[in-house]
């Protein structure tokens, strides 16, 4: 599987303003309730995700292993999970939105990630900062639905190998692209990029 081509598949938007918002679509080979208990069945979501405990139901809480945490605040089979999405001690607001619907044998999945951005992180890194994270986690789901097993990257060690340096940096420039039809400058854009590939594959 190339993984760019997997990057490819994607298509990414932002909406910027006070909350920024970061968009992505692609459609996956997989029937819809496929893909929705892949994103919310705990077992599931530790083979391609990250391991997760509390209370899953509507109006429960969660906790992504040394990640985000918050509230569960829209659950609606198959097609639509919204959460609170915290991480830190000052997180400020911060939800996604988990849009699933049929589309040509397959699914279409859409992930909408709003958030309240501190303007010195949104300066340095712009959408690239929260979109190649969701880049590399719909690149796991993306494997996990088509081999199985763990389908799951290593974000530790991932920037580490030739194909993941190439993803990364492939993914931080997508971002860029999206970054500027929203208005971003070219100069606002090319420092974000550079910054985001360096924070996602350190040399």
């Amino acid at each position: 599987m190339d993984f760019v081509d997997e990057l490819l598949k994607a298509q990414r938007e932002l909406k910027d303003g006070d909350i920024k918002t970061v968009v992505l679509r692609r459609h996956f080979d997989a029937e819809i309730k496929d893909v929705w208990d892949a994103c919310t069945q705990a077992e599931r979501l530790n083979r391609w995700f990250l391991p997760v405990t509390g209370d899953l139901r509507l109006g429960g809480t969660y906790q992504l292993q040394g990640n985000a945490g918050g509230e569960i605040l829209r659950c609606e089979p198959p097609s639509l999970l919204k959460v609170s999405w915290l991480f830190g001690p000052n997180p400020g607001f911060s939800e996604v939105e988990v849009h699933l619907s049929a589309q040509d044998g397959g699914t279409l999945f859409e992930l909408r990630h709003s958030a309240e951005m501190p303007p010195e992180m949104w300066d340095q890194y712009g959408p690239g900062a929260t979109g190649v994270g969701w880049d590399l986690a719909l690149l796991g789901l993306g494997l996990y639905l088509t081999i199985g097993g763990r389908g799951g990257i290593d974000e530790n060690t991932f920037h580490e190998t030739s194909e993941g340096r190439r993803f990364i940096t492939e993914s931080s420039r997508a971002w860029g692209e999206a970054h500027q039809a929203a208005g971003g400058t070219p100069d606002q854009v090319a420092a974000a990029v550079a910054a985001t590939t360096a924070f996602y594959a350190p040399e």
